[in-house]
């Protein structure tokens, strides 16, 4: 198994490269816009062909990169199936599995950051990883002030979806701020301020008190990635 986390220093979003061994098929998650040519020498470095590019939702604080791999690679765009996005390839639905060379992710439905919010879990039948993208956060949660987010189907999703996962699962998420890089599914529920020893009425409650300011680039982003992050999407 190939593994490789990335990291766009400007959203502290991470992207992850999988591939069953060097010389295969590969897929990327999450990718940035900006970050695009490095992840594009990796992939040549390590003599891997980029077959599929997945979004786990339509970010509101970086451009992705989905349509410009399409462009220099050929790959497949990958979202759910509720993404609004115009230019996407595949629209996979919950529990549905994409086999990539080997690698396979499970599609989960994982709603309250976004109404349209995917998760994808590595190698399903005995779950090594999920790719949580925002639902879950190390330590956090996704915020759902925005974009049709709703605190209770967040939790709902975190603990009927993701935390019905095994406890080993490890978990990698879609951002992060505080200097983590990787959890797992039995430590969040068990430290995760947010959740742990909490109602689903005392997270909502949590939730709708946190107050942020939105994302910098969000009256960019949203709009931009709505066609895969390319001014002409087709």
């Amino acid at each position: 198994m190939l593994f490789r986390q990335f990291v766009d220093p400007v959203s502290h979003t991470y992207t992850y490269l999988l591939a069953s061994a060097p010389g295969r098929e590969a897929v990327l998650i999450d990718p940035v816009k900006d970050r695009v040519e490095h992840y594009i020498r990796a992939i040549e470095e390590l003599g891997l062909r980029l077959v599929k590019a997945i979004d786990t939702h339509t970010h509101a604080d970086h451009i992705t990169g989905l349509g410009l791999l399409r462009v220099q690679t050929g790959c497949a765009t990958v979202m759910g199936q509720y993404t609004k996005a115009d230019c996407v390839a595949v629209r996979v639905g919950d529990g549905e599995v994409i086999d990539t060379d080997g690698v396979r992710l499970k599609a989960l439905y994982t709603p309250g950051h976004t109404d349209e919010s995917f998760s994808f879990v590595l190698n399903p039948d005995t779950p090594r990883a999920v790719f949580s993208g925002d639902a879950l956060l190390i330590r956090g949660t996704g915020r759902t002030d925005f974009q049709n987010g709703d605190p209770g189907t967040s939790w709902d999703s975190i603990t009927q979806k993701l935390f019905a996962l095994p406890d080993a699962t490890l978990l990698y998420p879609g951002h992060d701020c505080q200097g983590w890089t990787c959890s797992s599914i039995g430590e969040e529920r068990r430290h995760n301020p947010r959740l742990a020893g909490k109602s689903r009425d005392e997270y909502i409650e949590i939730m709708n008190r946190l107050d942020l300011p939105h994302p910098e680039l969000m009256d960019v982003a949203v709009p931009a990635n709505l066609h895969c992050g390319l001014d002409h999407p087709h």
